[in-house]
């Protein structure tokens, strides 16, 4: 009987503990995940509104196990600092130019080279190659989980005091431009005069003559209202404007596999209905810049695509013959898509 009455107490306590580590367990599940979502774009721009719906979405769908907090308009570290922060392993969602995953790959900027792509769908169907895949594996091995490469906001071109027909137009031109080589080059080809320094400073760096204009989208014209300031838009399209979206490999292993579904497919559907805004705005955008004094001006597109060319020989550290892979890609891309496939 003894032994009966200690077995029964060992299986009580025994209970009660499991029971205890059970709660713990559901409690441990339950704890919320802070993200911040970093990005330069301003809250009237396209990307930072289709990504105030991802943050909402993903915060819903995650049932209080996720929380992402939205900082736009360069509040916290972007650029160089804001992709630091995930390489570091910070709680972090990096939204900004693919340029700056090529201080870590450097082929990136090769895939995002100037004059490169005549429409969005070029670029789209080229980040989905296994050419592109491979650098998204190389970038985990760096510590960076791309999401994303397909936030796209635009082709870049000149917005200046003066018009810019030809390259010859660029000389002393000073531009701003983000702290990467690939703009710093291109800019330099086209003989202007690059700035390094983050885009929210450059409104009132044209007003005190640091610069003489920028070079940007359409919907970053309007949105961030450089036409207060500067009334040519000259139609380079020497670069596509795109964001990268990008967290730490560290933190993303640490998600649960729910939690990585939500994210993934939010940021994906939020890649979308940035792309679909920014093609129907555009247009309308361009009229509205009209309406406010701003003048267009096309350019000689033979002549600015020579003077590009040398860039892509200014990368040391891009895999011998990349160039070449990417242009071999695109042709099939282009072909495809002539073919209606």
């Amino acid at each position: 009987m003894k032994k009966f009455k200690s077995f029964l107490l060992a299986l009580t306590v025994g209970v009660f503990l499991i029971g205890c580590g059970g709660e713990k367990k559901d409690s441990a599940k339950a704890e919320k995940r802070v993200i911040k979502v970093s990005t330069k774009f301003v809250d009237d721009e396209q990307t930072a509104k289709s990504l105030v719906k991802v943050v909402e979405r993903v915060n819903e769908r995650s049932n209080g196990t996720l929380e992402l907090q939205l900082f736009t308009g360069g509040t916290l570290p972007i650029g160089k600092d804001g992709i630091e922060q995930v390489v570091n392993g910070s709680d972090w969602i990096f939204v900004d130019g693919v340029n700056f995953l090529g201080d870590y790959v450097p082929d990136y900027n090769a895939v995002t080279g100037p004059l490169l792509y005549q429409t969005f769908d070029e670029y789209l169907r080229m980040v989905r190659t296994p050419l592109v895949q491979n650098l998204n594996k190389q970038a985990e091995e760096k510590g960076i989980k791309v999401l994303s490469l397909d936030w796209l906001f635009g082709f870049r071109s000149m917005m200046t005091k003066k018009p810019i027909r030809t390259p010859a137009d660029m000389k002393g031109v000073k531009l701003r431009v983000p702290t990467s080589q690939l703009y710093t080059f291109t800019i330099e080809a086209l003989g202007g005069n690059p700035v390094a320094m983050p885009y929210p400073d450059t409104y009132a760096a044209i007003q005190q003559g640091v610069i003489d204009g920028v070079e940007g989208s359409i919907l970053t014209y309007y949105g961030t209202k450089q036409y207060e300031n500067v009334k040519e838009y000259s139609l380079t399209k020497h670069l596509l404007g795109v964001s990268a979206v990008c967290i730490s490999t560290k933190v993303w292993d640490s998600l649960t596999e729910e939690q990585r579904t939500i994210l993934q497919e939010e940021f994906d559907a939020g890649a979308q209905d940035n792309l679909e805004q920014t093609i129907k705005l555009e247009k309308e955008y361009e009229e509205k810049l009209k309406e406010l004094g701003v003048r267009f001006y096309e350019v000689d597109g033979e002549a600015f695509n020579k003077a590009v060319a040398p860039v892509y020989t200014k990368f040391p550290k891009w895999t011998p013959g990349i160039y070449e892979e990417i242009m071999k890609e695109l042709t099939k891309i282009r072909e495809d898509i002539k073919n209606g496939k």
